[in-house]
């Protein structure tokens, strides 16, 4: 998907840090653009319209605010998995993953109220890199026994590999800006 608004923005305002990491707070994931979040709702819903889908899924924190313009504009309910569980949550399904962020790992956890056996569900999220929140995603999801029908991220960091990965386990990935390389800390897009 070619999404140019998103790439404009990208190559405006992202930051690029060694080791691959590729800044974008002020307009994604920390600072957020109210517009720009509407139309990346607008285009998830388009995309994933006709895939028959219950429920839309994230983690907190940075896939929330698309997550929820895409459960406004379609009717539907977001759960986002926790990254700490709450003493209130009961019935809990759990599952680990590491943050290339941060660089560490999180037990994530959601609760089996709001994901439910036979559900069709989409994870949408800010970025896919490793894929390692999709994974924890896709854990929670067997254990509910929940069906994916699909994955949608606003940043695919091509280069680090997790879309090869999703594909090849047979989900439906659609990215909204390809991220080539980060090489030298010059941001080139696909």
């Amino acid at each position: 998907m070619n999404f140019k608004l998103l790439e404009k923005r990208i190559l405006e305002d992202g930051r690029c840090y060694a080791g691959g990491i590729l800044k974008v707070d002020s307009f994604i994931n920390h600072q957020m653009d109210p517009d720009l979040m509407m139309k990346i709702g607008e285009e998830f819903s388009r995309i994933f319209k006709n895939k028959g889908i219950d429920k839309i899924l994230t983690i907190e924190a940075s896939g929330i605010a698309p997550a929820i313009m895409m459960g406004a504009i379609m009717h539907l309910p977001v759960v986002f998995t926790k990254k700490k569980q709450p003493k209130t949550m009961d019935n809990m399904l759990v599952s680990n993953v590491h943050s290339f962020t941060k660089d560490r790992t999180y037990t994530v956890c959601l609760s089996a109220d709001f994901l439910k056996k036979g559900e069709r569900v989409v994870f949408i999220d800010d970025f896919l890199a490793y894929g390692n929140a999709a994974r924890g995603i896709i854990d929670l999801c067997r254990q509910a026994g929940a069906e994916i029908a699909g994955m949608g991220f606003i940043i695919e960091k091509v280069f680090q590999g997790g879309g090869d990965y999703l594909k090849s386990q047979g989900i439906d990935v659609y990215s909204l800006a390809r991220v080539k390389s980060l090489d030298n800390c010059k941001i080139e897009l696909e």
